[in-house]
């Protein structure tokens, strides 16, 4: 009996310690890949490989950003009606020790990657110090803690390009920094319908409204900008442009009419309709791209 209790308590800290990584949140860092489909070079298994490194390395990365955060926030997290139940550290399911056990075996892995990758871990050595300078700072700073989160999917295609060695267009940066900003808005103005200030001291500063009026320049925004980047420099895959206007369409009725966005990726993964936009867009690029890989 007592072995039993044990197997089962150890098996909750090993949940909790993924949990702690959230493997979930790894989707953003698809953005790793965009320069892969964008040049072209996805019929290339040597650039395929170096992409998907990359893109794993960023998950790495960002799970290690995470823990910095929980173990930065455990004492608010722990007042916080939600987050004391869900988040591992808060709710005790996972220890301090443990937690820094695991910040050093991430850490690790990047030491690594960076015999592998050197071009891209100068990139995730940029994430990590603008996501430490966010966890400290940033995160109370009214706009700038919303434009530091886009910032970071910027870094993301950079890194995407740098395994790779190809130059990435002006125009996939601003709108990679549109879109972001469009998700980062969401995402506060639906932690302030659901909680208010609460969650985040930050709140005290912004209003739906505000944020409403962000979220609605930076969706206009992207769907300029990428509508530009394509005219200018991949015409033919103007037949993404409608893909590319449903989905953020349908990302605001998710919001607005199904009461999602505090979390882009669990509105993504929860919403089938989402989840289709996305994989007609990926392949649409692909197959209109396919020329260029064999090229």
């Amino acid at each position: 009996m007592h072995d039993s209790v044990a197997a089962v308590s150890l098996l909750g800290r090993i949940r909790g310690l993924l949990a702690l990584m959230r493997p979930r949140q790894w989707v953003k860092n698809g953005f790793v890949m965009a320069p892969l489909v964008f040049s072209g070079a996805f019929g290339d298994p040597l650039a395929a490989r170096h992409a998907i490194l990359a893109a794993l390395l960023f998950c790495v990365a960002s799970s290690a950003t995470y823990i910095v955060n929980d173990m930065h926030d455990i004492e608010r997290d722990r007042r916080h009606p939600k987050k004391s139940r869900t988040r591992p550290l808060a709710s005790g399911i996972v220890t301090v020790p443990m937690a820094l056990g695991l910040l050093v075996l991430l850490y690790g892995v990047l030491v690594v990657g960076w015999f592998a990758m050197p071009a891209v871990l100068v990139v995730i050595l940029a994430y990590l110090g603008l996501n430490v300078a966010y966890t400290f700072v940033l995160k109370h700073q009214p706009v700038v803690d919303i434009f530091t989160i886009a910032i970071g999917f910027v870094l993301r295609v950079y890194a995407g390009a740098m395994a790779l060695a190809v130059p990435v267009s002006s125009w996939m940066f601003v709108t990679t920094l549109c879109l972001a900003l469009y998700l980062a808005s969401v995402k506060r103005r639906q932690e302030l319908v659901g909680s208010g200030s609460e969650g985040r001291k930050v709140l005290e500063k912004y209003s739906v409204g505000l944020v409403d009026r962000y979220a609605e320049m930076s969706a206009t925004g992207a769907l300029v900008f990428y509508s530009m980047f394509v005219m200018a420099a991949r015409p033919q895959l103007v037949i993404t442009v409608p893909l590319v206007l449903f989905g953020l369409f349908r990302y605001w009725f998710v919001v607005e009419q199904l009461d999602g966005g505090e979390s882009p990726t669990d509105a993504l993964l929860e919403d089938w309709q989402l989840l289709a936009t996305l994989a007609l867009w990926v392949g649409a690029c692909m197959w209109v791209l396919w020329p260029a890989a064999g090229a």
